[in-house]
């Protein structure tokens, strides 16, 4: 066992010295590297030698069909057809012995234990424990990937025999047909196989069905590097002490705890996530003997075949010229109205699903997922990535895990509400504030408004102290410290979940360049420094001009915003004098709050309509800039979107929150916008009401309308769809493909739009907390409907989308965390500036009776409402009115020597306001660094098993090319040796 550990070492040296050009560009494209996608089969087969699988693979090639055309074929010759089949497909699988041959020389590393490597392994055992095991009662297979399920489906050829894969619909009237015809001879060329079919409902419709044979997936699934299963995984367990037994047993009991929670899926309803796990690596047709097939139909999975489908439709010729490439040109031209992946089936069954079982992936998703009566459930993530991709997938593991975090955030902030209720009434500045009854505040208006009693602001003083008390510092930090936990553990929950769905290393890998990039730069070209093969390549100097033409762009729509923020401030100005003299006594009683609730509505309706213009200008400009792969154009267009609508959706509320009431001076000395409108002075109980009137419209009205236009709008769609198409047809004689037709397609953007609500949300949870508590609870409320009605859009209301590929959420990270750091210093401003926290506290310890007497038996805030109203003589007005007005301000009365000039305590006022900005950023930032820190992105026990795993498959990769190459030794007669021959 020694020599021959010894052997393979000096054979690993030996070969990577005296291997050829040709050989090292083959092993350069397998890097070996360890995966886990689930297998496609539950029985593990290995073939007996490289000769019989290459020739099975040679025969599979050269008896394929002519991917130009699509024949008929009879009872007869299908049947033969179907032995053939039949005889190439058992040729992969292994007998027991086989398996049980190279397990043996891979024995050592079965288990991955500490235990040794010269145990001996049982032989008979060895080939007992693959014998399947006959359960009594077999849990019911989703038929997923049975060929006669899909024949059912009507998901075939004519022929009865080719699946379909991907679809092509245009009109018969469109004059389009040189392109149309050039584009389908060239895919047949590629290695496509097409057939047409008309519309049932419309004569004008044309169908495309497309079939990618076997040869053409091998071809290409090696060119795309695309991994697949090769060996069964087993998972390295250590010896752990004693102590880490208890530890474990509790968690075994929380765990058992856990599988009763009603929250958690059944996992018998998804009987087909139960298969093992294997070992992957870059599909080879060389080394085909190294994969698991046990049938070619289904070796593939559906999103794989429809990825390569599409890459092959991107990469495919209309007309002559470089510029004359893609399904998407040709959509855009109106050469085809349609390109799209069909989906499983029906999403209904009238069988139920309990005693019947699921009828496809669908079906199982809408009864187990998209219905709304599974909101409380978690998601089935596994089946959303099996059937979307993992892009997709993604999004809706983070849209749940940000759901799940929502929770606590949702009950401290119910909490910190609640206390402003329970403490309310025992609130020293409202009771003070309710029994005024002889201060008279000064008029707020020039014409209209008259002199106000405090005492009528009472209920106002009320509401602002439920959201300004002394609880908001506290849940400000809490949820600056939510929003890094939050970030922190998502990329925790990431790579669990990139290591479960086989995308640990595919980031690694070269993503092809944008067909719209190649064709602009083709004539320039240079080496690319990871694959050392020439491609377009932009200047310097052009990609410098169009980024600052996008730049100028993106400054422009900002702009825009800003001047549609200042008409609205102006609209609010001119229409508080028209509402404090309206008739209705309840709007002139409340003049102010209508003209802030007017100016919300407005101001929510402008929002609406400028995004439609963000979208198109922010498309536009991307365009113009060339990104040169789908990734880097979605992160530029989606950095767009959220800077507009960040912009464009909180202008208004940074504007309440710390410009409303700051600059409009003093009376008889009023500040006038253009010397005519006097500025706007907030309500005598604080400018805070106004920050959460604004939010609160906001949050609610931009939440129903982006619901109803996910869900509502494509409903309208479908049914009017449905509507036109009755002419006595049936549904039941509708084909799926024509069903999928007649659904919405999904967003040309993809999933942004759904990043982009999210990412919104997560700033309104986030940014002014401290001034609305309540925004987590509404967040979390919207989340879980939110989810529902993804899963019954996706699944119900649009054509399948591709299944892409993703490793992370992208761009949107980075502005999540550039949110959270915002969120930090607007938080503390708010506190500071906005609320009334820091003036209260300087009165308590500075100003008020506990600064002298520290006994005092009242509150400390005894006095601070009369404290901190300023004094003026009404015989300055010019309203035939003598006395005195209040105003809030801290200036001098008009009998000191410095009249209405600031005073001592306002300069107080203004540092302690400072000091706590700066005191409150560093502490949490540090607090935040200082978690981000502890907590690492990669658990330490899948960080070990990742490492673990890439050395056994390096290790299985060498010894399989061993007992392979001894093999042929045997068969040619030359002597078989225990190291590399």
């Amino acid at each position: 066992m020694v020599h021959h550990s010894g052997s393979i070492q000096s054979f690993k040296q030996q070969k990577g010295m005296n291997m050829s050009k040709s050989e090292i560009a083959k092993e350069t494209s397998l890097k070996p590297s360890r995966r886990s996608l689930p297998c496609l089969a539950q029985s593990y087969a290995y073939s007996k030698s490289l000769s019989q699988s290459t020739s099975l693979f040679q025969s599979i090639e050269s008896e394929s069909q002519d991917p130009t055309s699509v024949t008929s074929i009879s009872a007869d010759k299908a049947e033969q057809v179907n032995n053939e089949e039949e005889r190439k497909d058992s040729v992969l699988k292994c007998s027991f012995t086989d398996l049980s041959d190279f397990c043996l020389d891979l024995g050592k590393d079965k288990d991955y234990t500490d235990e040794s490597e010269h145990a001996n392994y049982d032989r008979s055992r060895l080939i007992k424990d693959f014998v399947p095991k006959n359960n009594s009662e077999p849990k019911p297979r989703l038929p997923k990937n049975d060929m006669n399920y899909i024949a059912s489906s009507g998901l075939l050829f004519k022929d009865g025999k080719k699946r379909i894969d991907y679809i092509l619909v245009y009109r018969k009237s469109n004059i389009q047909y040189d392109k149309r015809n050039t584009f389908e001879k060239n895919l047949r060329a590629e290695g496509l196989m097409l057939e047409k079919e008309p519309a049932v409902a419309n004569p004008d419709i044309m169908f495309i069905k497309i079939h990618i044979p076997w040869d053409t997936l091998c071809k290409y699934a090696e060119r795309l590097n695309i991994r697949m299963p090769f060996r069964k995984k087993s998972y390295y367990t250590d010896r752990r002490s004693k102590s880490m037994g208890r530890v474990q047993k509790y968690f075994r009991r929380i765990k058992k705890w856990m599988s009763q929670n009603p929250m958690v899926l059944d996992k018998s309803a998804f009987p087909d996530l139960e298969e093992s796990d294997c070992y992957t690596g870059p599909f080879s047709r060389a080394r085909i003997h190294h994969f698991i097939i046990n049938n070619k139909d289904t070796f593939f999975s559906n999103a794989t075949r429809s990825r390569i489908v599409y890459h092959m439709l991107q990469h495919t010729k209309y007309e002559n010229g470089i510029s004359k490439v893609g399904i998407c040109k040709l959509i855009n031209n109106g050469s085809y109205i349609a390109a799209f992946p069909p989906h499983e089936g029906a999403y209904k069954s009238n069988q139920p699903i309990k005693t019947h079982g699921p009828q496809n992936n669908r079906h199982l998703l809408y009864e187990r997922w998209a219905r709304w009566g599974m909101w409380y459930k978690h998601q089935p993530l596994d089946l959303i990535r099996l059937y979307f991709g993992e892009k997709i997938g993604l999004y809706f593991a983070w849209l749940g895990w940000y759901t799940g975090m929502l929770i606590p955030a949702a009950i401290v902030g119910l909490c910190v509400f609640f206390y402003g209720i329970l403490t309310m009434n025992a609130s020293q500045v409202s009771q003070e504030i309710c029994k005024a009854t002889e201060v008279f505040m000064c008029p707020l208006c020039d014409k209209n408004c008259s002199l106000q009693r405090l005492n009528e602001s009472c209920i106002y003083a009320k509401v602002t102290y439920l959201f300004d008390n002394g609880g908001t510092v506290f849940f400000a930090i809490f949820m600056a410290i939510w929003a890094t936990v939050f970030l922190e553990f998502w990329k925790r929950r990431r790579s669990t979940l990139t290591y479960t769905w086989d995308l640990i290393e595919w980031e690694e890998e070269e993503e092809t360049l944008r067909p719209q990039f190649e064709a602009k730069y083709y004539k320039m070209e240079r080496v690319n420094p990871i694959s050392g093969k020439p491609e377009p390549h932009q200047p310097s100097s052009d990609k410098v001009t169009r980024l600052l033409v996008s730049i100028s762009g993106i400054f422009f729509m900002i702009s825009l915003v800003i001047t549609a923020v200042f008409a609205v401030v102006v609209y609010r100005l001119v229409v508080m004098e028209q509402f404090a003299s309206f008739k209705w006594n309840f709007i002139k009683q409340h003049w102010q709050f209508a003209t802030s609730a007017a100016a919300v509505c407005i101001n929510f309706v402008i929002i609406m309509a400028l995004n439609v213009a963000y979208e198109k200008i922010a498309y536009l400009l991307t365009n113009l800039e060339y990104p040169r792969t789908e990734s880097e154009w979605e992160n530029s267009f989606a950095l767009k979107m959220f800077l507009f609508q960040f912009v464009n959706l909180n202008s208004s509320i940074f504007y309440i929150a710390f410009f409303l009431g700051r600059f409009v001076g003093h009376p008889g000395k009023y500040n006038k916008l253009f010397n005519r409108w006097r500025l706007e002075e907030c309500h005598p109980s604080g400018c805070l009401i106004d920050l959460c009137l604004q939010m609160g419209v906001i949050m609610f009205l931009k939440q129903i309308w982006n619901n109803f236009m996910e869900l509502g709008y494509p409903l309208i769609q479908n049914w009017w769809s449905r509507h036109k198409i009755k002419r006595g047809i049936q549904d039941a004689s509708i084909p799926q493909w024509e069903n999928d037709w007649n659904l919405q397609p999904m967003n040309i953007h993809g999933l942004m739009d759904e990043y982009l609500e999210m990412v919104l949300q997560f700033g309104f949870t986030t940014i002014f907390v401290a001034a609305f508590p309540l925004a987590p609870l509404l967040a979390l409320l919207n989340n879980i409907i939110e989810i529902r009605l993804d899963a019954y859009k996706f699944v119900t209301q649009w054509r399948r989308p591709l299944p892409a590929r993703a490793t992370d959420i992208g761009i949107w990270y980075g502005i999540l965390e550039g949110i959270g750091i915002l969120a930090v210093i607007t938080n503390a401003f708010v506190i500071a500036i906005t609320s009334d926290y820091i003036p209260r506290f300087v009165y308590e310890y500075k100003y008020g009776p506990c600064a002298t007497h520290f006994e005092y038996s009242e509150s400390c805030l005894t006095g601070y409402v009369n404290n901190s109203l300023s004094f003026f003589d009404l015989s300055e007005l010019g309203i035939g009115k003598s006395g005195y007005c209040r105003y809030r301000d801290y200036r001098g009365p008009p009998w000191s020597s410095k009249p209405y000039e600031f005073t001592l305590q306002y300069w107080h006022i203004l540092a302690a306001r400072l000091a706590f900005i700066i005191v409150f950023e560093h502490l949490v930032f540090g607090i935040k660094s200082f978690i981000a820190y502890l907590i690492p992105d990669v658990p330490k026990n899948l960080y070990d098993r990742i490492r673990r795993e890439k050395y056994l498959v390096q290790e299985m990769m060498y010894e399989a090319e061993l007992e392979h190459l001894q093999q042929q030794r045997r068969k040619s007669g030359h002597p078989v040796h225990h190291e590399w021959p």
